[in-house]
């Protein structure tokens, strides 16, 4: 199969691929007493390009050797074997009905033979009895066990209850926003769903932010003892 372009490897100085690696020196000092292993990306409402954030951030962590999988878990809508350029004929919704070995229902990077995706697969009449079921509970623990990262792609927080059935089996949840687009009520109400299900909000991605509008400074994101704090940094 043909991966979808990396970007971060064709262009590594751009302010692009700067800001992935940041993304990903993150993770990496989320938690120092338990290693962040299952992360579930998602947004507060439809067609904020999640699924790109996942596949670079994916790319990213692959590159430091780290073996990592991505799952397509937006049953209702999925978009991660468009990303990947890859057929959706079968996938997660199989190994949930069917069970089975997951390993042959897995396709695997051309460029990376350490990022392996799982497409979503057929698209079920009941989504979120599938994701909250007990096979989709085992299946992550099995998976969790033969991976460094688990990226999970889900549906809007705020829409469906897809993303709100996973978020409290996974080790961390990010948010992702995009500029100019996403209004803060939105951002509040999926940050209010998640933390009443317990989850780890592990921070938040702004996407598609304007090269006309980074400015001089730039802000960074990120949670302590839940209480939201920004730092000021300038650019190099």
């Amino acid at each position: 199969m043909v991966a979808a372009r990396n970007l971060i490897v064709a262009d590594p100085k751009s302010p692009f691929a700067e800001a992935f690696r940041a993304l990903r020196t993150n993770l990496q000092f989320t938690s120092v007493d338990k290693k962040v292993k299952s992360i579930l990306i998602t947004s507060s409402l439809p067609n904020e390009v999640k699924s790109t954030v996942v596949k670079n951030l994916a790319y990213s962590v692959a590159l430091t050797g780290s073996k990592v999988i991505v799952i397509d878990a937006d049953l209702r809508n999925p978009t991660v074997h468009k990303t990947f350029n890859l057929p959706n004929s079968r996938g997660l919704t199989n190994l949930l009905i069917d069970e089975g070995d997951y390993e042959a229902y897995l396709n695997i990077d051309n460029s990376y033979s350490n990022l392996h995706i799982l497409t979503s697969g057929p698209i079920p009449p009941n989504p979120a009895e599938l994701l909250g079921s007990n096979k989709m509970k085992k299946l992550l623990s099995n998976i969790q066990k033969d991976y460094d990262y688990v990226f999970i792609d889900s549906p809007p927080v705020v829409t469906v209850t897809d993303a709100v059935v996973l978020a409290p089996v996974v080790d961390g949840v990010i948010l992702v926003i995009q500029a100019g687009k996403t209004e803060i009520e939105a951002v509040s109400r999926a940050k209010e769903i998640l933390e009443n299900v317990k989850a780890n909000i592990l921070g938040v991605v702004l996407n598609r932010v304007k090269e006309s509008h980074r400015g001089y400074y730039y802000y960074y994101y990120y949670y302590d003892d839940n209480k939201p704090q920004h730092k000021k940094r300038r650019k190099r």
